[in-house]
């Protein structure tokens, strides 16, 4: 059981904590670098943080995407990488930070989230690769999902492609 659960907007000086939680849930520091390197390139959006027991133990990054489909752009941001430090996984921390990031999201006037995750997890949150399949992307298949935030219709097909540094993350793996 843990205690109070409280989900704001991260600041500058929970850097460290955000990057040891990422190299905590991870093999690599491969997630943590990417959340860095987004945040310099300017391509992150919303930075969230679940503090929990007086400390950082969680974190959700979205970033912009460009997203076109059938002639017109989309707003949409992808979500991840979403970390919660180890010993305090399946308590329902990485939950509270992906519903807080979309309600942000919804009422930013968002029109897509896409992430590239375990279907059998996101599914509980409205995420579909079904949603996903008429964006191209070098992520494309049953992973690269998509949650349709503002009801537009499906474009027959489009684009989806994630900032550079995503292709980075992938050529360092």
């Amino acid at each position: 059981m843990i205690g109070e659960v409280a989900i704001r907007a991260a600041v500058r000086a929970d850097g460290p904590a955000i990057r040891a939680i990422h190299v905590g849930a991870f093999p690599t520091s491969a997630e943590a670098d990417l959340v860095e390197r987004l945040d310099r390139d300017g391509d992150a959006v919303l930075s969230l943080v679940a503090q929990c027991e007086g400390r950082v133990a969680g974190h959700l990054l979205l970033s912009r995407m460009r997203v076109s489909g059938d002639g017109r752009a989309f707003r949409a941001l992808g979500l991840g990488p979403v970390a919660v430090l180890p010993e305090l996984q399946r308590k329902g921390l990485g939950s509270a930070l992906i519903r807080a990031a979309l309600a942000e999201a919804r009422s930013a006037g968002e029109d897509f989230v896409f992430l590239v995750g375990d279907p059998a997890y996101y599914r509980r949150f409205g995420f579909a690769a079904e949603t996903a399949v008429p964006f191209a992307s070098p992520y494309a298949g049953p992973y690269l999902m998509a949650l349709n935030l503002s009801g537009s219709t499906l474009p027959a097909q489009g684009r989806a492609d994630y900032p550079p540094a995503f292709a980075e993350l992938e050529e360092a793996g």
